[in-house]
């Protein structure tokens, strides 16, 4: 039997498979090891996994045979702590594998082949995979210096475009009805108080509602265009797919695929979550 694991800041995605076929769902809280410390992570893991995998069965943790962890912010040096109390709370387990959401996103995407696999959500980050390991990665350097094509960046010069004129005025009263906030407020939202990128990310909700005008469409692909032209080219592999996972990409696909064409790319699979493809590789 085995666990599977696809962790975000915000929650963690839970996946028992059984015989190459998928038994169970549940999520937990988020774990990651740059924001929580270890005693944060075994209270989640003890308070809230343990108790799911029982609920499913009382004897599914002596079952355990494998266990695969992809994390945001599970860097190298901080995946033996990850590792050390996924131990420690499941000890039966004979395999222990903790990763980053980079290589959990490329192997969900691409499999054992070759191929260029990005993420594109609140933030984005991008690599080239060899179908066994990341061989390239352009650094995104976030929100402020670069994560060109995420929510953030979109909110980002959404909202300059709003603010500054350059979209028509009543997109700026909705927007401002829609946010119940003034100017001033943004400003505020945005350099007074934390999680700025989760903020400017979640704007497009509002703006996917107004993808259909011509300006709006516009900037969203310039948004991914952007992020071939800074992240992908980078790797010199015109003849690969570039796949994606991620909530911006998937609702946002069709201006996806056309800032490839665009820029030269062919636009290969497209998931908002990388659970299935996970499952599908270490089942297989």
């Amino acid at each position: 039997m085995i666990l599977i694991a696809d962790s975000g800041s915000t929650k963690t995605d839970w996946v028992i498979v059984e015989e190459g076929e998928t038994k169970a769902r549940f999520t937990t809280q988020g774990i990651n090891p740059v924001h929580q410390d270890t005693a944060t992570i075994a209270g989640i893991l003890h308070n809230e996994l343990l108790p799911a995998l029982t609920s499913y069965s009382s004897s599914l943790t002596s079952h355990l045979t494998s266990i695969f962890f992809y994390g945001s912010g599970c860097i190298p040096s901080l995946q033996p702590t990850i590792e050390r109390q996924l131990r420690e709370s499941l000890p039966d387990a004979d395999t222990v594998e903790v990763a980053g959401d980079l290589l959990g996103a490329a192997r969900a995407l691409c499999g054992s082949n070759e191929g260029i696999a990005c993420i594109l959500g609140t933030g984005a980050n991008s690599c080239l995979y060899d179908g066994r390991q990341i061989i390239a990665n352009t650094p995104p350097l976030g929100y402020v210096l670069g994560d060109e094509g995420s929510g953030a960046v979109l909110g980002i010069r959404f909202l300059n475009a709003v603010l500054k004129g350059l979209l028509p005025e009543r997109l700026k009263t909705e927007l401002l009805d829609w946010l119940q906030m003034t100017e001033a407020d943004i400003i505020g939202r945005i350099y007074r108080q934390p999680l700025a990128n989760r903020w400017l990310a979640s704007l497009s909700l509002f703006i996917a509602t107004h993808i259909d005008e011509t300006d709006v469409r516009a900037l969203v692909t310039d948004n991914f265009r952007q992020f071939f032209r800074r992240n992908v080219v980078q790797y010199g592999r015109r003849d690969l797919p570039v796949c994606f996972v991620g909530s911006i990409a998937h609702y946002y696909r069709e201006q996806l695929g056309e800032a490839a064409a665009a820029e030269g790319f062919t636009l290969g699979r497209v998931e908002k979550s990388p659970v299935d493809g996970l499952t599908a590789y270490h089942a297989g």
